[in-house]
């Protein structure tokens, strides 16, 4: 036995003289994730001098040279002049490091053009060749980004740091990763015999380029086979592997440039079409901590593009600054808000005893009032002294769309107990309601807003016509019902406030599936403390007329789970597909949510936070057939190849994320229910298990953490009952007015008049952001549903120049400049899921 292990050696080491293996050392943090200012530069020189061969790739947070420059200058201006050694590649340039998958894809574009410059500011001359990370931060339309910021190359491993999950494998030396628009990148990816490291929940075998997977490569058929690890910049070590005799693998250390560039062939035949189920990522969903982190994120990045939009009308108008370095700051205390850290390591410490979720929650309250302060500014910057004194109602929609929605604001004060209509810009008289119930000092009205403008209302005096109507109503003890011009949805008291029907009026559909074990609306969880699943159903609930006119209708259903009371409001608005709902668990004391009580064996594969459907759940099951599932991520949608969404352990982790919204739709022109989440979140769907929206977990998690119950649990989700598949329905653009709603603005002196500065039309095309530049706009589109086919573009304002530029702000030659006719219309074509940045002077 001896003998066979010996020849073993020797065969493999005769290979090893026969192939070489490469390897990709590095190191991976910053200011926020570890860099020891006071050494670590210094440690890094030093390293590079001592040792010729090593070669190193640095993904450094940009904010971090700030203080190495501040605390260190000795040290920085070392750095300086060996950063452009070609035995030194920066990576990933991101401001904060985000996961990418978990937040919008216009907060990724201002990672990278924040971090470049940040970085740039430093090192003005360095390059960015390879996108290359240590931890999965990774999101499907990565390839149109990177080449848009000038990238060549990526890399999908992540071998020393899975514990946030890591890609599928697949491939050999390289793959052609193909974006959802069709954009092309080479890649280095997980080799599809990379595999787990044996009883580690958190390595590849690449991270050491051990024996066996070395030769598991070369059994493989990769002739060249590289491993890497991304050093944490906090250790203490120089080359990973060891230098001399003491490189045991005999490994050559290559930078990602230099290995694309000089040991590979630089093309390959396979082309993989990169799914975003592809990244198998899992996080402590369910956890308050990330739950609140995930609504304060989606919070910011919600008004931040509003604000810069408000700020480009009030341009646009009149010449309005948003005062740049005001919205710089904003963007990034959100910035580090998105940092990957912030999502897997909450309860961490990070400024003396402050944690990440505790940085998070003032990262993202400084982002809201900036974005907030910019809003009512640019708003109130459309008064004119010279307007006639009276009493004006302004709505400005930020989408790329006109508009048709309920919106409900507080009574002028000076009309308050006073009689009055409302009439719109052509005199003509507009509809109110007011609260009929709570009788409060508001009033909701169906506001038309043409895309991308404002449109104004006047109040006078006058006697409004009574068009009240009920809306709601006990059919008997057990049963109310709740009803507008769409939907009929009876709630079933008995069983806990569940949905008994939804009936879509158009078609007569019922939505909800009548032999189910489980209930539409239903709250479900195992209590492993009690050893059993409790639901609400188990309660009877109460109901409660919140609102109810003509516009808006609201009931609050008040029920019980396992002793914990909850609370759900949900609403009905006039000519509203989006049927409303906001949940409030009042918890009185912590309870253990999950699959099962882990101890301290939280290092085993098998971990009780994986399995969502023990989590806490609302529950959807619908009366759909067959339905595929679809799910939107970050400038991509995706359709779910997933029998199920269920697993148990780490080596089988499953895509289950909700960005924005996930869509049961039947095949051709059927019936489909969408789901929208105010955060990202994880779902389940599958088998004889219904769609349900993760709620709550409660237990022991990542490195043995224990993730408690503090306080109430809050969230709030909707449904989109629709016919056909997503990109024939209005689900993208539901999902873009539920995030961006319009804004409501009172004034004395205003003109009363419509506005549209950009409408898209039916192009299907988003207006994924506006920005002031100098001398003009910068705007983009995103493609989300639309073909490649020419659409019209028109603007509310004379353009002279329109330039197609990339996400460095560079022009992109061509030999056809765009034509803006007299009318400044446009036309574009843009692939699906393409995106286009484009610079206009005005």
């Amino acid at each position: 036995m001896r003998m066979i292990r010996l020849c073993s050696l020797l065969l493999f080491c005769n290979a090893l003289s026969a192939q070489q293996v490469y390897f990709v050392d590095g190191y991976h943090g910053g200011i926020y994730g570890h860099y020891p200012v006071e050494w670590k530069t210094d440690f890094i020189i030093d390293n590079l001098k001592q040792h010729p061969e090593w070669k190193i790739c640095l993904e450094i947070e940009p904010e971090t040279w700030d203080s190495v420059k501040s605390l260190t200058p000795r040290s920085y201006a070392a750095f300086g002049e060996v950063v452009y050694d070609d035995r030194i590649e920066f990576t990933n340039p991101t401001y904060a490091q985000p996961y990418c998958y978990n937040i919008s894809g216009e907060s990724i574009i201002r990672q990278f053009q924040y971090g470049i410059k940040k970085l740039k500011s430093h090192f003005p001359n360095i390059n960015f060749t390879t996108y290359a990370v240590e931890e999965p931060c990774f999101t499907s339309c990565l390839p149109q980004l990177l080449q848009s910021f000038g990238f060549r190359y990526a890399v999908l491993k992540c071998p020393n740091t899975c514990w946030g999950g890591y890609t599928r494998a697949y491939g050999k030396d390289l793959i052609n990763w193909i974006g959802p628009d069709g954009t092309s990148i080479l890649t280095v990816p997980r080799y599809q015999c990379e595999h787990l490291e044996e009883n580690s929940t958190w390595q590849t075998k690449a991270w050491m380029n051990s024996t066996s997977y070395i030769q598991d490569c070369f059994d493989f058929g990769i002739q060249k086979p590289v491993g890497m690890c991304f050093q944490d910049a906090g250790w203490k070590n120089g080359p990973w592997l060891g230098i001399g005799k003491k490189n045991k693998s005999n490994s050559i250390y290559t930078t990602w440039k230099e290995y694309f560039e000089k040991v590979t062939a630089r093309k390959t035949d396979d082309n993989w079409s990169f799914s975003q189920e592809d990244i198998l990522v899992n996080l402590m969903w369910g956890s308050q901590v990330l739950q609140r982190i995930g609504q304060q994120v989606r919070m910011a990045e919600n008004k931040m593009l509003a604000a810069e939009k408000m700020g480009a009308m009030a341009y646009l108008s009149h010449k309005f600054s948003n005062q740049q370095n005001r919205l710089d700051e904003a963007w990034r205390t959100l910035m580090l808000a998105q940092h990957h850290d912030s999502w897997i390591v909450p309860y961490n410490p990070l400024n003396g005893k402050r944690t990440w979720a505790d940085e998070v929650e003032l990262w993202t309250n400084n982002t809201n009032q900036i974005a907030d302060g910019i809003m009512q500014q640019a708003s109130e910057s459309f008064k004119l002294n010279a307007a006639p004194y009276g009493n004006y109602i302004r709505i400005y929609n930020t989408l790329g769309f006109s508009r048709n929605d309920v919106v409900t604001i507080p009574i002028p004060e000076n009309l308050i107990g006073k009689d009055f209509i409302m009439h719109d810009h052509e005199n003509k008289e507009v509809y109110f309601s007011t609260d009929t119930v709570n009788k409060n000092n508001v009033i909701s009205f169906q506001a038309k807003v043409p895309s991308f403008g404002f449109a104004t209302y006047q109040l006078l005096k006058g006697n409004p016509k009574d068009k009240n109507k009920n809306q709601f109503f006990f059919a008997d003890e057990n049963i109310c019902v709740l009803e507008n011009d769409l939907y009929k949805i009876a709630f079933d008291l008995q069983q806990g406030g569940t949905i008994k029907s939804l009936i879509v009026k158009s078609n007569n559909k019922e939505y909800v599936k009548k032999d189910s074990d489980y209930l539409l609306g239903e709250i479900r969880g195992y209590f492993y403390e009690e050893n059993r699943f409790h639901s609400s159903k188990d309660h009877r609930a109460i109901a409660t007329l919140l609102n109810d006119n003509v516009h808006e209708c609201s009931v609050l259903i008040q029920g019980v789970i396992a002793s914990h009371p909850f609370k759900q409001t949900i609403t009905l608005r006039k000519d509203e597909e989006i049927i409303d709902f906001e949940l409030e668990m009042d918890w009185k004391h912590n309870a253990g949510i999950g699959a099962y009580r882990q101890e301290d064996n939280w290092r085993e594969n098998e971990r009780a936070f994986c399995n969502d459907k023990y989590k806490l759940n609302v529950l959807f099951p619908v009366d759909l057939d067959a339905p595929s599932l679809y799910k939107n991520a970050p400038f991509d949608v995706c359709e779910s190849r997933l029998e199920n969404t269920f697993f148990n352990s780490w080596d089988s982790i499953k895509h289950n994320i909700i960005l924005n919204w996930v869509d049961l739709s039947e095949k051709g022109e059927g019936n489909s229910l969408a789901l929208f989440s105010d955060h990202t979140t994880s779902y389940s769907f599958g088998g004889d298990f219904p769609l349900g929206l993760t709620i709550q977990y409660a237990g022991k998690g990542l490195w043995g953490h224990d993730y408690t119950i503090s306080g109430p649990t809050r969230v709030r989700y909707a449904l989109l009952p629709h016919k056909n598949k997503w990109d024939k329905s209005p689900v993208t653009e539901k999902s873009l007015a539920w995030n961006e709603p319009l804004i409501s603005t009172y004034s004395t002196n205003l003109p009363v008049e419509n506005k549209s500065f950009i409408d898209l039309h039916e192009s299907g095309y988003e207006l994924s952001s506006v920005q002031q530049a100098e001398n003009g706009l910068m705007v983009r589109f995103f493609n989300a549903k639309g073909d490649c086919a020419p659409k019209k573009v028109t603007f509310g304002f004379s353009v002279k120049k329109m330039e197609s530029v990339d996400l460095n702000g560079k022009v992109i030659e061509t030999d056809t400049p765009i034509n803006i006719n007299s009318k400044n219309e446009c036309v574009l074509s843009i692939p699906q899921f393409g995106l286009q940045t484009f610079f206009l002077e005005i």
